[in-house]
């Protein structure tokens, strides 16, 4: 049968033992892919995923709906509800050149996913609804524009929406870039109406051989936020990432830093579309930016050794304002974190990844403590 699989299953398991939890989470979960991509007919193909994320024990809260489990209150959470529901289901239409349009059920992931992505990482991915166009005409440019109304978090919930996607990325050298974007999030009457926000950016960001065996890695990035539609006035943010780095066949090491600014009335810089898990450590503690806002400094590593790929990150994260100006506390430190992974594939259909995160509290944060946490993740992938 002529096309593509859209097919795998994903056994993990996370522990996470977090400071103020009286017991420890151990989940075991299997998600499920069942899909398949039809090859173009007459221009046309169709793409249809059904998902079953299955919990195989009870010992975590699940966040199902984003609302925490009343019985569950005494473990950490790990966002991974029991879902069997349809993931993707779309019609792509290629009838013109360099072109493609999407219409219906789709993951999305742009850029670095910092801004818009489909949160893979977790079990139940987030899809959204609506129509998508992809066009690569003009020389050495990629050119999304998208419109969505609806979306499917990573907890199950639905949520209304009126999303206008642009991104435009011009290559000037295969590995070098140039990207200008906008996001125009509307939360559509929603209980999140009050966050809707556009955000425009631009991104540069490539590697440059600089000699037969060396690479100069960058990134220079700058996104200004404000509110939109009936968003609140106070939002009126900024963001950037600056880094640096080498890179030596599989090896590279950079330094980077990252802020989502906090202001004086207490808003900061979001990325609600984004997968946040890649940013600020993987422990997920700073999912949502405190109104403090965030200054993250990280060195990052990575390379690969006897066939598994390893990275390695540790992270200084502070607060973009004291925590005494804007709601409290002492200092401006929110805490240290160490991230690790380990990967390996054992053929074209099998791989497995070991990952472990740890977070360390330093100046105590009035508004909402961000207490230690370490996680631990077991994974196990079959793609077929």
């Amino acid at each position: 049968m002529q096309g593509k699989s859209l097919s795998s299953f994903r056994l993990r398991y996370e522990y996470v033992d977090q400071a103020g939890k009286d017991e420890t989470a151990d989940a075991w979960t299997l998600r499920s892919l069942i899909g398949w991509k039809t090859k173009p007919f007459h221009d046309f193909s169709v793409a249809a995923q059904l998902i079953g994320v299955s919990p195989l024990n009870h010992q975590y809260n699940d966040l199902d709906k984003g609302v925490l489990d009343p019985d569950k209150l005494d473990y950490p959470v790990v966002a991974d509800p029991e879902d069997y529901d349809i993931n993707q289901l779309y019609l792509e239409w290629s009838g013109l050149p360099s072109t493609k349009i999407r219409l219906g059920r789709q993951a999305v992931f742009l850029d670095n996913w910092r801004f818009v992505g489909d949160v893979r990482f977790r079990q139940v991915m987030q899809v959204m609804d609506g129509v998508a166009l992809e066009n690569s005409s003009l020389p050495n440019t990629e050119i999304y524009v998208a419109h969505f109304e609806r979306i499917k978090q990573i907890t199950t919930k639905r949520q209304d929406v009126n999303v206008e996607l642009m991104n435009v990325k011009y290559r000037f050298t295969p590995s070098e870039s140039l990207t200008g974007y906008g996001y125009l999030v509307d939360w559509n009457g929603s209980d999140l109406e009050a966050n809707s926000s556009k955000t425009f950016g631009l991104r540069l960001d490539g590697a440059r051989k600089v000699s037969e065996d060396w690479k100069l890695l960058y990134t220079a990035e700058y996104a200004k936020q404000d509110d939109y539609k009936d968003g609140d006035s106070r939002i009126d943010n900024h963001y950037y990432r600056v880094g640096a780095g080498l890179g030596r066949g599989d090896w590279f090491l950079r330094i980077d830093q990252e802020k989502l600014s906090g202001n004086s009335r207490g808003k900061a810089f979001q990325t609600p579309l984004g997968t946040n898990h890649l940013f600020q450590g993987w422990a997920d503690v700073f999912l949502t930016t405190p109104k403090e806002g965030i200054e993250d400094t990280m060195l990052i590593a990575g390379g690969k050794f006897m066939g598994v790929t390893l990275k390695a990150e540790y992270h200084w994260i502070e607060a973009d304002r004291s925590f005494a100006e804007i709601g409290g506390g002492r200092g401006d430190r929110y805490g240290e974190e160490l991230d690790l992974s380990a990967g390996y594939s054992f053929g074209k259909q099998l791989s497995g990844l070991v990952e472990y995160a740890n977070f360390r509290e330093k100046d105590q944060y009035a508004g909402a403590r961000k207490r230690d946490i370490e996680k631990l993740w077991l994974t196990l992938l079959y793609s077929f």
